[in-house]
């Protein structure tokens, strides 16, 4: 398979080589996880003269003994030698059973800089603080974006490429596949066998149905006002047996997941966080292709997916933004940064524009406000709010 420079999440594993945390490589599983292991294992050795690297990848049946944390344990601290710099690096570490309690102990010793990757069910960001008791850094790896989409392709057109972006994603692993039917199948599968089979197998999920029924609900609704409570309901109303906790439980292992990310929804006037009805995106847009298919697509939702995503890539905290009673798509904000965005399918109709700068004309601070669409146009600027093109605003430095 063909590999590209990740350099934006390499670089986040160099910047803090040396320092005493635990760094955890996280995501949704065949995001590039264990590729980005190994490129940083060959940035040592090109690096550093005086690195002893001791590498596990539990994939290989040659570290099957190590599958017992004693094992492990005795074979990393035998490996290390004195007066060089001792790098650690394990690849699906959930694979060894009691993990944390080797990592604890290596970690405590302060000898060795360790650098671990894990299925995205068993090593979610929410347990990391409970899992090590060192200080934990993670690294967050999302699927390939859409400017690496263009990288992968070797792709000039931006317009033209991004159409097929829509369609195949950033699961590069379907790339392989010629026919688009056989990328569906291949990510379908990866859904299935890696995500949702990982969920089932830590929560110990029996109703395997009712699960599937909740996922493909939050696949149909992608970009809607959602709530246990109202998918409890419409469920009940197809005759499953189901309460609105067991749902919260359900989305909640979704998210930790990383199979779907939710956004909290913020009123902009009151300053305040909404308690009820987040929005939930996929990790991956594809995702909704190959589980229900393109019929009766909304465009405009899967853009906005999109959009999501590759906000949470650039780093920002995101929330779905409120305003008199209506919608901003995505507040971003980073620090003292701060962007209001809408996002639309098309806007060359000018009732369908209107519509999307009101919200924003009706924000009164000076914080950069945009509507990102498919314009195929230059950017431009309508009172004071950027109009850019959605494949332009991705691939913008």
């Amino acid at each position: 398979m063909k590999l590209i420079d990740r350099a934006g999440y390499l670089q986040k594993l160099i910047n803090v080589i040396g320092t005493p945390d635990i760094k955890v490589i996280t995501g949704v599983r065949r995001s590039g996880k264990s590729k980005l292991l190994e490129a940083f294992k060959e940035y040592v050795e090109e690096r550093y003269v005086d690195a002893n690297i001791i590498h596990i990848n539990f994939n290989l049946t040659k570290y099957e003994e190590y599958k017992d944390y004693h094992v492990l344990n005795d074979y990393i601290e035998q490996s290390y030698i004195k007066g060089k710099e001792n790098f650690v690096l394990i690849d699906e570490v959930q694979m060894c059973t009691n993990f944390e309690l080797t990592l604890n102990s290596l970690h405590a010793v302060e000898k060795f800089d360790i650098y671990i990757t894990g299925s995205n069910a068993f090593l979610l960001s929410s347990d990391l603080a409970t899992l090590f008791t060192g200080r934990t850094f993670e690294v967050k790896v999302y699927p390939f974006s859409f400017k690496e989409f263009l990288q992968y392709y070797s792709l000039n057109d931006n317009y033209a490429a991004f159409e097929r972006y829509l369609k195949e994603g950033g699961m590069a692993g379907s790339y392989l596949y010629k026919e688009q039917e056989a990328k569906y199948d291949y990510i379908a599968d990866v859904f299935e066998t890696l995500i949702v089979r990982d969920i089932r197998q830590k929560y110990k999920i029996r109703n395997r149905i009712l699960m599937d029924r909740i996922v493909d609900f939050l696949m149909d609704n992608i970009s809607n006002l959602t709530s246990a409570r109202n998918i409890a309901d419409a469920l009940t109303n197809n005759k499953d047996k189901i309460n609105h906790k067991t749902v919260g439980s359900y989305l909640e292992y979704l998210c930790n997941a990383f199979a779907f990310y939710k956004f909290r929804r913020y009123d902009i006037q009151g300053k305040k966080y909404l308690a009820s009805n987040d929005k939930l995106y996929l990790s991956d847009h594809t995702f909704r292709y190959a589980k229900l298919g393109t019929k009766n697509l909304d465009v405009g939702r899967v853009l906005e997916n999109i959009v999501a995503i590759e906000l949470l890539r650039r780093g920002y905290e995101v929330y779905v933004g409120v305003l008199y009673k209506k919608e901003i798509d995505f507040i971003a904000l980073k620090r003292s940064e701060k962007i209001y965005i809408q996002v639309s399918d098309n806007i060359s109709d000018e009732k369908t524009f209107k519509r999307e700068v009101e919200p924003l004309l009706q924000i009164r601070d000076a914080y950069p406000k945009m509507v990102i669409a498919r314009t195929r146009n230059e950017e431009y600027q309508y009172e004071g709010i950027r109009i850019i093109d959605i494949a332009d605003w991705i691939v913008e430095k």
